[in-house]
């Protein structure tokens, strides 16, 4: 296993932290060092077709080799890392052979990582880990997808007895900042189907996420001196707080889990005169969803209504837009590409935890682009902090699970599945 922590240590130095208010694509000039380093050795360990384009975009091809059609599958993931915490001059840290105990990750600040608080960390007793040095993340989302995708085609191009089709690999920038499909062209790659390894722990196989919107309400006011205000000043800022104060309490992150949805205020920043509240809306089933949007609209009616006559026009606006919607709706048509998932995974011996993401996934935009694409394991655990670790072994699975899907649909065995289901 040391190919995977020197190929994703290699990965991992470099600072490829995305940003959610730059106009470009990707949003920084750094994903370019990772992107061409991943041109070259995409080159070099035997890949074909491999090209990058002006917003880095990365495609490959390993060829079938098999003299029957097999259909064209894809595995993708993304090099930039979350702006959510630093992703600057990471300090990988292997621990082998875990003993179950506190991993002391920076002594100096006395940062912790301790199974009495992440209790993950006990399924991994006796397993080489790989951690941040507790000053920046670790990069595993998805440099640990990366690590797998290529690392199972060398393994493939090396093991040619190991029958599979043709296969696209694909690498995108700014996933992070929800824009990682945004110009990932679907034709060009030409796949019937992809996976994008960009799961957490060892199993989990997912085909369904949120649907997703954004709402900025602006609130408006008037402003008077506080001795002379009475019956004239108007505090915006406790207009949206009036606002916040009629969205359902239970409804939050902290308060849902599963097929729940919430509403997540995120951004809060004003003036008298003005504030603009930010939030996000999120729901697996779509009635549910256009519900909580149409909610947004009726609080804020409700509070135009009630300051129509002081401030003679509208004291709130509301801007709603749609991010992503559920995959499910797309992948359920072509379910059995699930089914070989599962298969996988179950064949190495590994137990598939088959839930919905709370949260969003490339996969979810691409399969409205025409391609559908579940969304397996990389392995990591805590993304986006500085807790952030990843079991090399939980890696080496990934790589496994792709291999075998490979095998699998070469076999063309859920086709015949497949034709049975249609015939009853």
């Amino acid at each position: 296993m040391q190919n995977i922590i020197d190929r994703f240590v290699s990965y991992v130095t470099i600072d490829t932290e995305s940003d959610a208010s730059s106009k470009t694509t990707p949003s920084t000039a750094k994903q370019w060092d990772l992107a061409n380093k991943l041109v070259d050795e995409l080159k070099k360990i035997g890949l074909e077709d491999v090209t990058i384009d002006n917003k880095a975009y990365i495609m490959a091809t390993l060829p079938s080799n098999v003299d029957h059609e097999v259909p064209t599958i894809g595995f993708i993931s993304h090099f930039d890392t979350s702006p959510d915490f630093s992703g600057a001059n990471v300090k990988p840290q292997i621990i082998p052979n875990y003993d179950g105990k506190d991993i002391v990750l920076n002594a100096e600040q006395n940062i912790i990582l301790s199974p009495s608080y992440f209790k993950d960390l006990l399924q991994y007793k006796g397993q080489t880990l790989i951690t941040t040095d507790g000053t920046t993340l670790l990069g595993a989302d998805d440099k640990a997808g990366i690590t797998e995708i290529v690392t199972a085609m060398e393994f493939l191009i090396n093991n040619p007895e190991i029958k599979h089709g043709k296969i696209r690999i694909g690498f995108t920038p700014d996933e992070e900042i929800g824009r990682g499909a945004h110009h990932f062209d679907v034709e060009k790659f030409g796949a019937e189907w992809a996976y994008t390894m960009d799961g957490s722990q060892v199993g989990e196989l997912e085909f369904e996420n949120f649907n997703a919107a954004g709402a900025k309400i602006t609130f408006k006011g008037k402003s008077v001196h506080p001795g002379y205000a009475k019956s004239k000043m108007i505090n915006s800022m406790l207009i949206a707080n009036d606002f916040i104060n009629e969205l359902p309490r239970d409804e939050t992150p902290q308060r849902t889990k599963g097929y729940e949805g919430f509403y997540h205020v995120h951004h809060l920043s004003g003036s008298i005169e003005e504030t603009v509240l930010e939030l996000i809306i999120r729901d697996h089933n779509k009635l549910k969803f256009e519900k909580r949007k149409d909610y947004i609209h009726k609080i804020v009616k409700k509070i135009n209504k009630r300051f129509v006559r002081k401030f003679g026009e509208d004291i709130a606006i509301a801007e709603i837009n749609d991010q992503y919607y559920n995959m499910k709706e797309k992948v359920l048509p072509v379910k059995y590409i699930v089914d070989i998932a599962e298969n996988a995974m179950k064949q190495l011996g590994i137990k598939p935890i088959i839930k919905p993401i709370r949260g969003g996934t490339d996969g979810s935009q691409l399969s409205y682009k025409g391609l559908p694409c579940p969304n397996i394991f990389a392995g990591g655990h805590n993304f986006h902090g500085k807790y952030e670790y990843v079991p090399v072994e939980s890696m080496q699975k990934a790589v496994d699970v792709i291999v075998r899907i490979a095998e699998l649909t070469a076999k063309g065995d859920y086709l015949k599945q497949e034709k049975t289901v249609r015939k009853r």
